[in-house]
């Protein structure tokens, strides 16, 4: 099977990627499939809203599963990312465009405070800083 230019690019993309990188792209996509979703329910198009919210867990498993619990903050963000997952189910079983808006707003907060992190140039996950 020929795969289009633009997988090639996506594949080579993820590749490359460092692991902050991953998970800016893995916030992207959420964000991206939870937008769709809201606006599936806004149109009464629940087939777009549940392949999209369904989408959306996806991630959000592949989140949960990742995380490296040897960091403190793992444990909260296990927390928050399962609340994020039960807010998805909820929003895709009573079709509620608010709980799936607080999901978004959650993981919106998550990808900037990675980029924000990113800029002021934390250290890469798993480095440790020395101290004098």
């Amino acid at each position: 099977m020929m795969k289009s230019p633009y997988d090639k690019y996506r594949q080579s993309s993820v590749q490359t990627s460092t692991p902050e990188q991953l998970v800016i792209m893995l916030y992207d996509g959420a964000i991206r499939f939870i937008r769709i979703a809201v606006d599936g329910m806004d149109k009464r198009n629940y087939e777009i809203t549940n392949l999209n919210v369904s989408k959306a867990q996806t991630i959000i498993s592949e989140l949960m599963s990742t995380l490296d619990y040897t960091y403190d903050i793992s444990k909260n963000l296990y927390s928050l990312y399962e609340y994020i997952y039960h807010l998805l189910i909820q929003s895709n079983i009573k079709k509620e465009k608010a709980l799936a808006e607080e999901a978004l707003g959650y993981i919106q907060e998550l990808k900037d405070t990675w980029l924000e992190a990113i800029k002021m140039g934390t250290p890469k996950l798993g480095e440790t800083t020395s101290h004098g």
